[in-house]
């Protein structure tokens, strides 16, 4: 008699062995206990029930459709408790979360918000009587600006304040070859040479070159002065033509009547212009900066090669780097200082800041990983080079990976027209930080401040400096460092304050640096409600 179930009349359910393997494979173990697994065979066999088409379809959607749900709800409630916990610790700690810069630069307004007020105004314009009379010129004036871009700008509108105070007429100036640079470049490269003149048409007479009535006179060679009106005045009559040798410094910062303060920033912010080509190319680097209304910080890192030869500082150069620049300045005979103790020149705050020292103090003043910063300096010295300001803000832009190489083809090896550039990318910055009080650094925190108080850092390096080394030794927490360096900083961000006046030129501020007074004036209490 046959054992066969369908013979005797009974129905068995038998597992495929292909059921068990299938289990096993769901639950990774590699091996089958009938004894400790049989509870589950009733949940496989459904399963594999549901797996299979047919009429369990529907089931096997709707199944499906739950899973997605679940694990999609699950997935939300772990992000929402990550961005949580990294937003509650973002204001003790100094990493910072990855928001669309939209979202992070409206939640730190804060940061980017200028100083300007309605309190204070625009002084420059002069009386009619201060104006220039028809009066015959008392001669003609040469001037060799010299230094670099900055520093010649500034010669320069000095030089037109003391064509003004002699009433001397000013022939156009030449530049600076043999600076460190050594730009080839002219004035009419540089500058709109005709909006100069028209500028200052109502003040003194602005020529490209001497008239031919006295073309032919030997200039009188002379080191400017500071008693124009006196002696200088005197030689000028006499000679009819006076050439100055150099032009940097020689106007005091205070005591200067006020139409000559309102010339000087008149020729300064106003008439001295770059060219067309400078300044369109300029626009344009400010306008991709400034894509999508997103802001940027202008970082003046003058941590270049003869910036650290001059100043004699090395902080975190390897010592070869540091016998490389030492060489430099001896070989450089204009430099009068050559044995420096660069370590305390650095804890005087007389070092320019290092890229890493720039980046910690960004992150100490709030500004989030991802915000762009552009470099308006020369390059870095030292083989690591920007590397640590890199690693904590890798947006990092010059004006040579902003603009292609065809737009800076005609600036090439024109290192004055090239700081053109980088000037305008400064001056048009959301927040300029300069960290050596340098020319450049003077030129554009004074013309910032003309334009409305517009952010600029001048930071407390001084303090900033031992802050530093008492974090890095492990005497402050990073929490008590950051607030610290806030605190120094709270009234040193561009808001309006009077220029300092020293016993001496050098102890007082200068007066590019800040025109205030003397350019910006309070405004009279009736007109502010207007």
């Amino acid at each position: 008699m046959s054992n066969s179930p369908l013979a005797t009349g009974t129905i068995t359910t038998r597992r495929r062995p292909i059921d068990s393997v299938e289990y096993v494979e769901e639950n990774g173990n590699g091996k089958v206990n009938i004894g400790q697994h049989h509870h589950h065979r009733r949940i496989t066999s459904s399963v594999n029930s549901l797996m299979r088409p047919g009429r369990y379809l529907s089931r096997w959607i709707f199944g499906a459709l739950m899973l997605l749900m679940i694990s999609t709800m699950f997935v939300k409630i772990i992000l929402i408790h990550l961005f949580l916990r990294v937003n509650a610790t973002m204001t003790s700690h100094h990493d910072f979360l990855q928001l669309p810069r939209h979202v992070m630069h409206e939640q730190n307004s804060e940061i980017w918000a200028n100083f300007g007020s309605d309190k204070y105004y625009k002084c420059i314009d002069r009386s009619s009587i201060k104006t220039r009379g028809k009066s015959m010129s008392n001669g003609y004036i040469l001037v060799h600006a010299n230094g670099g871009l900055n520093q010649m700008r500034s010669g320069i509108s000095d030089m037109v304040a003391v064509a003004k105070l002699m009433n001397a007429s000013l022939v156009l100036p030449m530049l600076d070859h043999k600076s460190f640079w050594t730009d080839p470049s002219e004035f009419k490269d540089i500058f709109d040479w005709q909006h100069f003149r028209k500028s200052l048409e109502d003040d003194i007479e602005v020529l490209e070159s001497l008239p031919p009535s006295v073309a032919n006179i030997k200039p009188f060679l002379k080191a400017p002065a500071s008693y124009y009106n006196r002696d200088i005045l005197k030689i000028l009559k006499r000679h009819k033509v006076i050439e100055f040798t150099h032009t940097d410094s020689r106007l005091a910062n205070n005591g200067i009547p006020d139409s000559i303060q309102k010339l000087r920033c008149h020729a300064m912010y106003e008439a001295i212009r770059f060219t067309e080509k400078i300044e369109q190319l300029g626009t344009k680097l400010v306008n991709r900066l400034k894509e999508n209304g997103e802001p940027y910080i202008a970082l003046h890192l003058r941590y270049e090669k003869d910036m650290l030869a001059f100043t004699g500082c090395n902080h975190n150069l390897t010592q070869k780097e540091a016998e490389e620049l030492r060489k430099l300045r001896y070989k450089t005979k204009h430099w009068k200082e050559k044995r420096i103790n660069g370590t305390e020149k650095r804890v005087l705050g007389l070092c320019p800041m290092t890229p890493r020292e720039a980046a910690i103090f960004l992150e100490a003043m709030e500004y989030p990983s991802n915000t762009k910063i552009c470099i308006v300096a020369g390059d870095i010295f030292g083989q690591n080079g920007l590397k640590a300001l890199q690693e904590r803000y890798p947006n990092v832009y010059y004006h040579s990976n902003l603009a292609t190489e065809q737009e800076l083809k005609p600036f090439m090896q024109r290192h004055n027209q090239l700081a053109a550039l980088d000037y305008i990318l400064a001056l048009h910055a959301d927040v300029f930080l300069y960290t050596y009080d340098g020319n450049m650094a003077k030129a554009v925190r004074g013309h910032r401040l003309f334009q409305g108080f517009w952010k600029t850092i001048n930071p407390d390096k001084q303090n900033f400096v031992r802050l530093m080394d008492g974090m890095d030794n492990k005497k402050l927490t990073w929490k008590e460092f950051a607030t610290q360096v806030r605190g120094l900083h709270v009234n040193r961000t561009g808001a309006p304050n009077a220029r300092v006046v020293g016993h001496s030129p050098k102890l007082e501020e200068n007066f590019y640096a800040n025109p205030f007074p003397g350019c910006i004036c309070l405004r009279p209490k009736h007109e502010k409600n207007r």
